[in-house]
């Protein structure tokens, strides 16, 4: 038997650790979710320096939802297909590239192509999908549930870092300067996809005989699948409003924008705990009942702040909630895909998944500004937001969360 030493020696270099490949892909997925986090802050510099309503900005972040959520199950395919470490580079330029266009944009056409294409395609590549995909399948089995949730509250702070960045470099910079020094700071992160690079044997034994083709037909026929695809819809379209709009609403209702700055960066370092909790508590009871308690607490959190008086205090318990429950669906989600279906295309079959996030995202955000366009108001965003949290809790509850028999079989097998 011979041993390839190179790729011996690779597997054992330090940046091959477990903790700095979970590290590395934390900080990559913190800067792209962080930015992305703090878009709402851009809102009304940009709209009130160009003369352009709500909805012209609502419409391009929408787009900029939906091309991710399209993007991503072909950005998986081929993370899948030829690694997850070009997917990595490739959409860290990508970022770079758009935020700097998005920095030039002076029509609703051009802001909508680097805002909406540019970063959105971007977003596909960055985000949790590929980092929890290559995750998944670099580590053992018993660490993904750590691993999942340590890499989603790096993450988290790193949305939390990105928040007073933002409004800091808004203030210093205005904000096309801002853009611009954000676009730097994404082709500064180019060296921590290093560790993201994935060895052939990343791959998992048990689904080895399984072609990507027979692996979509089986995830689409089965049942849970479309009922996950159904309910992330919720999760998306509740924090894209929220993240794009919760700025404007509080100005809206007489608070200061520091307000609001604080607000986003509770929502995102109450994150960081909130994401590692629910990754652990993944590992230790049943995905799906955690998903269907996060949305139900949601949509109460959210009907008690809109309908009490709003107040600072009241705002910082609301953002510290939501911000606790934020992200905790995305590791449980992809846990839950790659339980049933196994890892091996776990990047393509949680891209599809995420589609149904993204598509909520859409309507989240561009509703919003469409809606206020119309009534001067976003209340009944809130109510569609409450509405839709309550239909996934019930929707994640049948879900069948048992691995498939192959699974079971490939294992069992000498």
């Amino acid at each position: 038997m011979t041993v390839d030493l190179k790729s011996a020696g690779r597997a054992n270099a330090w940046y091959r650790q477990a903790w700095v490949c979970v590290v590395a892909g934390g900080l990559i997925m913190g800067l792209a979710l962080g930015i992305r986090h703090a878009t709402g802050l851009f809102q009304l510099p940009i709209t009130m320096e160009n003369a352009w309503s709500r909805e012209v900005f609502g419409f391009s972040i929408a787009v900029q939802n939906l091309v991710w959520g399209l993007a991503q199950p072909l950005t998986g395919m081929l993370a899948d297909r030829f690694g997850s470490l070009r997917i990595i580079i490739s959409g860290l330029i990508l970022y770079a590239l758009g935020l700097f266009l998005m920095s030039l944009a002076t029509t609703p056409m051009a802001f909508t192509l680097s805002a909406g294409l540019c970063v959105g395609i971007a977003l596909s590549g960055t985000s949790f999908g590929v980092i929890y995909g290559a995750l998944s399948r670099m580590l053992r089995p018993d660490q993904r549930s750590w691993a999942l949730g340590l890499a989603g509250a790096v993450g988290g702070f790193g949305q939390f870092a990105m928040v007073p960045l933002a409004q800091g470099l808004i203030s210093l910079l205005t904000w096309s300067g801002a853009l611009v020094a954000l676009a730097v700071t994404c082709a500064m992160f180019l060296p921590l996809a290093l560790p993201m690079r994935e060895e052939a044997s990343s791959t998992s034994l048990s689904s080895a005989d399984q072609t990507m083709r027979e692996a979509l037909k089986e995830a689409f026929g089965h049942r849970g699948f479309w009922l996950l695809n159904l309910g992330f819809l919720a999760c998306g379209f509740q924090l894209a409003f929220i993240a794009s709009h919760l700025p404007a609403y509080l100005q809206d209702k007489g608070m200061s924008g520091n307000v609001a700055v604080a607000g986003l960066a509770i929502i995102a370092l109450s994150n960081i705990a909130g994401t590692y909790c629910c990754g652990l508590m993944g590992g230790l009871f049943r995905r799906k009942y955690l998903l269907s308690a996060i949305y139900l607490l949601r949509s109460l959190v959210m009907t008690l702040f809109v309908l009490l008086p709003l107040s600072n205090w009241s705002l910082y318990l609301f953002c510290a909630v939501m911000g606790f429950i934020w992200l905790g669906t995305v590791p449980l989600t992809n846990g839950l895909v790659s339980q049933v279906f196994g890892v091996k295309y776990i990047t393509t079959l949680f891209g599809f998944v995420f589609f149904g996030h993204q598509v909520g995202a859409f309507f989240g955000v561009w509703l919003g500004g469409y809606v206020f366009d119309l009534s001067q108001s976003y209340d009944w965003i809130w109510f569609i937001g409450i509405a839709l949290g309550l239909i996934a809790a019930a929707l994640h509850f049948p879900i069948d969360d048992q691995e498939m028999s192959r699974l079971k079989l490939a294992r069992q097998a000498p």
